[in-house]
């Protein structure tokens, strides 16, 4: 089996492939390490090869990949490498003109969960915006979507433009099956056509290739996505942000519980079992989470294992669970604010999530009528098949 390599590794083993740069602008963190040697950062090795790096630039949780979910984070200095930090997430998401003057280039390299309301995505995006805008070189050091790519597993809805926000800026799937790779070479052809992109493709990698058949370690890509076992299911338990449930924050198996101190799990599952759900088991357990909602208070709840990877279909899971929790709690379920540096009130945050406004009124008044055909329609993808060929990387 030939081993998977980043487009870092491979810009590594070979430097000529970004040409003649004097100055260099990096997007990363400390989640970016080597395929070839997941003990090193991707910034350290980059420069030990010789690329001319003078910035960096750090998305949500900041370019340790440790601060909290949703927290504004500072410029600062880099303790690894001695260079400068403009944070993405905080005082600004978009770089300005400063931040971008004097560079040859921007790389970018940052790895991805392959859910469309996971930030890292829409740090790439503004900043293919600011270099189409300033001139400036953007190329993407590709990585693998640990979810696999096939473009039939992708699952809608398809964001509407009057849901858009911070964690959707463009009419994505949830799961969108793409690379970020992908993703830039998609938007320079609908949306940046006068950025110069280059992207730097994995080697070794194919569409049909989930994490775990990387045979790679998971290097945990922000404090709530400690596994690959967490993203496989976070493109629908995420959801459950916008609830009065927690999704186990502050546990070791964030997104793969959801629960509260009040729910009625037997009522629930009971409820699931006429919704049927794919690829998956359900298990009765207690948690306690140390982070809000309910830090420090056992909760209720169910886990969900994966049994069917090739079933799994993990947005259409996490709304047939809302679903049923909605019908058996319809008191005790509500919707939440979700406050964040980049949507302060937290206000609408169900509708950022899903993409669609008509959603949570289904939830609100007739929770019973959401069923698998239901949610197939809600999971849609329309056109983006036939959208996304041109651009694909991968077979």
């Amino acid at each position: 089996m030939t081993p998977v390599r980043f487009g870092v590794d491979r810009l590594i083993a070979d430097p000529a492939l970004l040409g003649t740069v004097a100055r260099v602008g990096l997007v990363t963190n400390d989640a970016a390490r080597l395929a070839a040697d997941a003990t090193r950062h991707s910034r350290g090795a980059l420069i030990a090869a010789g690329v001319p790096a003078v910035r960096l630039f750090g998305p949500e949780h900041g370019l340790t990949a440790a601060a909290d979910d949703g927290a504004a984070v500072a410029d600062g200095v880099d303790p690894l490498t001695a260079l400068p930090v403009v944070s993405l997430y905080g005082e600004r998401m978009r770089p300005d003109a400063a931040s971008l003057q004097e560079l040859d280039a921007v790389l970018f390299d940052i790895p991805d969960v392959g859910a469309r309301f996971y930030t890292y995505t829409w740090t790439l995006f503004h900043m293919m915006a600011a270099c189409a805008e300033h001139g400036v070189r953007l190329v993407v050091l590709d990585r693998p979507n640990p979810l696999g790519a096939r473009i039939e597993g992708a699952e809608g809805p398809v964001l509407e433009d009057g849901c858009r926000s911070f964690v959707g800026e463009d009419a994505i799937p949830i799961r969108h099956q793409l690379t970020h790779g992908e993703l830039a070479r998609l938007w320079q052809r609908e949306r940046f056509g006068a950025c110069a992109l280059d992207v730097i493709a994995c080697s070794g990698w194919t569409r049909a290739m989930r994490w775990p058949e990387t045979t790679l370690p998971w290097v945990p890509t922000s404090p709530a996505m400690p596994s690959f076992e967490s993203a496989a299911l976070y493109t629908g338990t995420c959801l459950f942000e916008a609830a009065n449930l927690s999704v186990a924050r502050g546990t070791d198996a964030p997104f793969q519980m959801i629960g509260a101190p009040w729910l009625d799990v037997a009522a629930v599952l009971a409820d699931l079992a006429r919704r049927v759900p794919k690829g998956v088991e359900f298990e009765e357990v207690t948690f306690v989470p140390s982070l809000k909602p309910y830090a420090g208070e056992p909760c209720r709840g169910v886990r969900i294992h994966v049994t069917s990877p090739g079933a799994l279909r993990p947005v259409a899971l996490g709304m047939l669970l809302m679903a049923a929790i909605a019908s058996t709690h319809r008191l005790r379920f509500q919707w939440a604010k979700y406050p964040t540096a980049a949507n302060p009130g937290g206000d609408g945050h169900f509708e950022r999530l899903v993409g669609r406004r008509d959603i949570r009124r289904v939830y609100d008044r007739a929770p019973d009528s959401i069923d698998a055909d239901l949610v197939r329609e809600w999971t849609s993808t329309g056109d983006w098949a036939q959208r996304v060929e041109p651009v694909l990387l991968y077979v």
